[in-house]
């Protein structure tokens, strides 16, 4: 009975294949449907007429049970073709269509105004201006304000923040101008600025040849041809536009390109549009008033209205771009880079070039029925070659993972071999074998074998290895690190590059940075919205509208815009089924083209690595964060890793204050546990404030014990060179914000002759050869040598110098500044002080585990009840009294540090330590100051 089916099929096959040749996919699987309709349909009929004519009752129900089955059969065909990802496709309709049309693109792919483009905004003449932006904001948290200070922090422009008040910070420094542009939130505080302030900043801006950037704020009345005060321009308020255009030809223009409408409503209602009455203005951009016929309303306004205004400076000097809406409206953000650039002479400008990377994670990783097929390839490989003319040299860059080749339906299975087939058409990188997170390994042995199958797969398969990029399955490993990765990466593959979202943290994303670690340059990646379960548009967040808003002018397009490198995340599954990747960025790349003049290119992922950190090479060393601050890097980080491992407080020196006293006093108490010793640098790690530092947070976590079943000890750590570091306070906060920080000052003179004398006691030559004075004295001409035991002696002193940085990066309350003469003196006071502050309960009664040794000269730790045990042979030593020439010196140099440390003190809240009284207390000889060497 089934044999007339079978046969059909078996027809129907030989006919699909020749019409898969032609993608005829529709008409085959319709086609098998209805002739599986018309058999069920004929074998029922048979069915029907054989009961009939027979009419037994035994028989009737044979027929309707057959029929049952027949039915079930049906249904689940119908079911297994339905679920199909590939019939859903097919139900969908035709593919998204990428067309971006657009007049000022050339059908030859030659772009009007492509001269335009290159102009550069820099002055011929030298122009005394920083390249810094002066913001003046309604508060600090406006929400105008706020979008400006994102944007210059995107695309890496310094800027400072200062809330409109009576005065204005200083402007100049010496000969030069601190600043290269003035932007106003709200134009209307210059305008009402007092007449004082006002002639100070159009005097400065006249001088240094410094633009104004002003946005009209939003109002709730109506205003029609109001005129600005003191200036020959007329303002309308609260309208609503469409159709945005530029003026194409105006010299402003740089990163944005006009010549082309965008129709449409704009975003907002309380638009300001102007009128000038002078010559010195001109438009920039264009909208229409979205009710023309009201225009009587209007007071006659023209529909065609300026949106954005160049005032050229006849008027009055001083050149002026004027917005009558805030950010909201993307264009807007490409025109204020531009106007920040033309009005600060091309000192404030960004670079033209963009390099773009995609990355397709996951290939041949996929349930059946959402991986690739052969018709999949074809247009992963023809849209490749369209984005390529405007893209030169872009290749979509594939990350694969070998286990899992193979394991889709057999077209899928065909489309893994095509794929391979055209291997050379792309650039390829190893993910992961079994696509398992690299920090879920119990051993590097289990990592290593997994990473050597993966290359062993790609050999076999022509796969090139020699690409020295990888990226690790979900980020697991590069951020928060784990050190296995890196060395297998380094002894595998070679690698020297990859890429991750996760630093310092996913969001927000304009923060995304990179580092190197381990000599593996760690590039930031972004994203463009598609991920692993995103494949079919209706599923879209926010469906097909959402999408095609980050095209034109949102996130995605925007991303490109602001950064000069681009590696984008995508996934397998995102380039079949709907293929809305093939569609985004080949509709990115073609808006971009009509919107902006950026040069886009696709280099290897080394040559980008490169560039990337002669970009900006102060990223290059890492700035290690704690994992337990983000719950995305607490699920990608070792789960044999705890940050209770971490420590909860910081003794930070300097050194010579009595540090390895205060260490030892701290390490007697039962709740408190110190890191391991180093056979380095003995009980200091020494970590946040040199090469150490580069080895990574497992080497620094390795040194302290893990908690058993408990957090209730105080793990700290000691490093005295910790106070004076210029990275330290950035790095420890990066890593421990909410550590209490313990810095311990003795008299800074006295500091710089104990520092002295302990490098002459360690056999130090430059010590030995010179007498302290000399030290204190030497000059630029002397020796490195000199010169730098000169710094360490004075340095460490500039307490208030050092305490300033400090407070930049902790709140006072989690800083204690202890008086290491009141530690030696009366330590139990001071610890007991120091218990109160830590939060450390019940308190430890220092004064049955410490008694003053007179052969020493300080208190030592009582054991066996009456003994007691004193600090090393080099604590407590004895040193010849220093000479009054050198006093007086240390005297006047550090007159004005121990007066800013006092008012310091004071701010905080702390007493007065008496040898800071008695350091102020006295002044060199007829108050003539000693003279100083140039610098430090």
């Amino acid at each position: 009975m089934n044999e007339d089916f079978d046969v059909a099929l078996l027809d129907e096959e030989s006919s699909f294949h020749d019409a898969r040749k032609n993608n005829y996919v529709n008409s085959y699987v319709f086609t098998k449907f209805d002739l599986l309709h018309k058999w069920l349909m004929r074998q029922t009929s048979r069915l029907g007429r054989s009961c009939i004519c027979l009419g037994r009752l035994a028989l009737v129900r044979r027929c309707v049970v057959f029929l049952l089955f027949l039915c079930l059969v049906f249904v689940l065909y119908s079911a297994y073709h339905l679920s199909s990802v590939r019939f859903n496709i097919i139900l969908r309709g035709p593919r998204l269509d990428p067309s971006i049309h657009c007049s000022s693109t050339r059908e030859n792919g030659l772009r009007l105004g492509s001269v335009m483009g290159s102009r550069s905004h820099a002055s011929p003449g030298r122009t005394r201006i920083d390249a810094k932006v002066l913001l003046f904001a309604e508060t600090q948290y406006s929400h105008l304000g706020r979008d400006i200070a994102e944007l210059l922090v995107h695309n890496r422009l310094k800027y400072k923040l200062e809330v409109v008040g009576k005065s204005l910070p200083i402007l100049t420094n010496v000969d030069k101008g601190k600043y290269g542009v003035i932007v106003f939130e709200n134009m209307d505080r210059y305008l009402a600025m007092d007449k004082w302030n006002r002639e100070l900043l159009d005097k400065y801006c006249r001088q240094y040849q410094v633009g104004i950037i002003g946005f009209m704020s939003p109002r709730e009345e109506s205003l029609i041809g109001a005129q600005l005060r003191g200036f020959p321009l007329h303002i309308h308020t609260n309208f609503k536009l469409k159709d945005a255009e530029l003026k194409a030809d105006s010299p402003v223009l740089r990163i944005t390109r006009g010549g082309d409408v965008l129709w449409g409503p704009l975003p907002g209602n309380d638009w300001t549009v102007f009128s000038p009455n002078h010559s010195t203005y001109e438009p920039l951009a264009m909208g229409s008033i979205q009710a023309p016929e009201d225009s009587a309303a209007y007071g006659g306004l023209s529909s065609n209205a300026i949106t954005v205004i160049r005032d050229c400076g006849e008027f009055d000097g001083i050149q002026r771009i004027l917005f009558g809406s805030g950010l909201d409206f993307w264009l807007h953000r490409l025109l204020f880079l531009d106007a920040m650039s033309f009005l600060s002479h091309g000192r404030l400008s960004t670079s033209l070039q963009r390099y773009i990377q995609v990355d397709i994670d996951d290939i041949f990783v996929g349930q059946k029925g959402t991986r690739l097929t052969p018709s999949d390839v074809e247009s992963i490989i023809d849209t490749q070659n369209r984005i390529r003319t405007i893209v030169p040299g872009f290749r979509f860059n594939m990350g694969y993972s070998g286990k899992f080749f193979n394991h889709g339906t057999d077209e899928e299975n065909k489309g893994d071999e095509y794929l391979l087939q055209h291997a050379n058409e792309f650039t390829w990188f190893g993910h992961m074998w079994s696509h398992q997170q690299p920090h879920l390994y119990e051993n590097i042995s289990l990592l290593e074998a997994d990473m050597l199958l993966n290359k062993k797969f790609a050999i076999e398969h022509g796969i090139p290895t020699d690409s020295g990029y990888s990226v690790s399955p979900h980020h697991s490993g590069v951020y928060p690190v784990h050190e296995a990765l890196y060395e297998m990466w380094k002894k595998l593959w070679n690698i020297h590059v990859t890429s991750t979202e996760e630093y310092p943290h996913l969001r927000p994303a304009r923060l995304r940075r990179g580092f190197i670690h381990r000599g593996i340059m760690v590039l930031p990646r972004q994203t463009c919205g598609l991920y692993t379960h995103t494949i079919f548009i209706d599923k879209y967040p926010g469906g097909r509208s959402t999408l095609d808003s980050s095209i034109k002018g949102g996130e995605l397009f925007q991303t490109i815009v602001f950064n000069r490198i681009n590696i984008f995340m995508t996934h397998m599954s995102n380039y079949g089924n709907d293929r809305l990747a093939l569609y985004t960025f080949e509709a990115a790349t073609k808006f971009l083209q009509c919107w902006t003049n950026l040069q886009f290119q696709s280099i290897s992922a080394l040559q980008l690595a490169e560039k990337y950190f002669r970009m900006y090479p102060e990223e290059s060393e890492p700035v290690w964060g704690n994992p337990c601050d983000d719950q995305r890097h607490m699920k990608i980080w070792s789960q044999n890793k705890t940050c209770d491992q971490l420590p909860r407080f910081l003794v930070l020196g300097p050194q010579k204050t009595g540090t390895t006293a205060l260490y030892t006093f701290l390490s007697m108490h039962p709740a408190i546990v110190s890191n391991y010793p180093s056979p380095e640098t003995f009980e200091e790690i020494q970590f946040f404030n040199g090469k150490n530092y580069y080895r990574g947070l497992d080497w620094y976590m390795n040194f302290f014990p893990v908690p058993k079943n408990s957090t209730a000890k105080f793990l700290f750590e000691k490093s005295a060179t910790y106070f004076d570091g210029e990275l330290v306070p950035r790095r420890v906060h990066a890593l421990l914000p909410k550590a209490k920080l313990v810095i311990i000052i003795i008299s800074p003179a006295k500091r710089a002759y104990s520092w002295y004398q302990h490098v002459r006691s360690h056999g130090d030559p430059t010590a030995l050869n010179h007498t302290f004075y000399q030290v204190l004295t030497a000059g630029d001409a002397q020796s490195k040598a000199l010169r730098d035991l000169r710094f360490r002696c004075l340095s460490p002193g500039m307490y208030a110098h050092h305490l300033d940085r400090w407070l930049l990066y902790f709140p006072p309350q989690q800083i204690s500044v202890i008086d290491g003469e009141q530690v030696r003196l009366d330590p139990v006071t001071s610890m007991t002080k120091l218990q109160h502050f830590l939060k450390i309960r019940p308190i430890f009664d220092y004064s049955l585990h410490l008694r003053y040794d007179a052969r020493k000269g300080f208190f030592c730790q009582v054991v066996n009840g009456d003994h007691t045990k004193c600090l090393g042979r080099s604590k407590g030593r004895h040193y010849p009294t220093m000479d009054s020439q050198s006093a007086k010196y240390l005297q006047s140099f550090y007159m004005t540090h121990n007066i800013a440390l006092e008012k310091l003190l004071k701010r905080l809240g702390y007493p007065i330590p008496l040898w800071l009284e008695e350091d102020l207390s006295d002044r060199p000889v007829n108050n003539q100051a000693v003279e100083m060497p140039n610098s430090l």
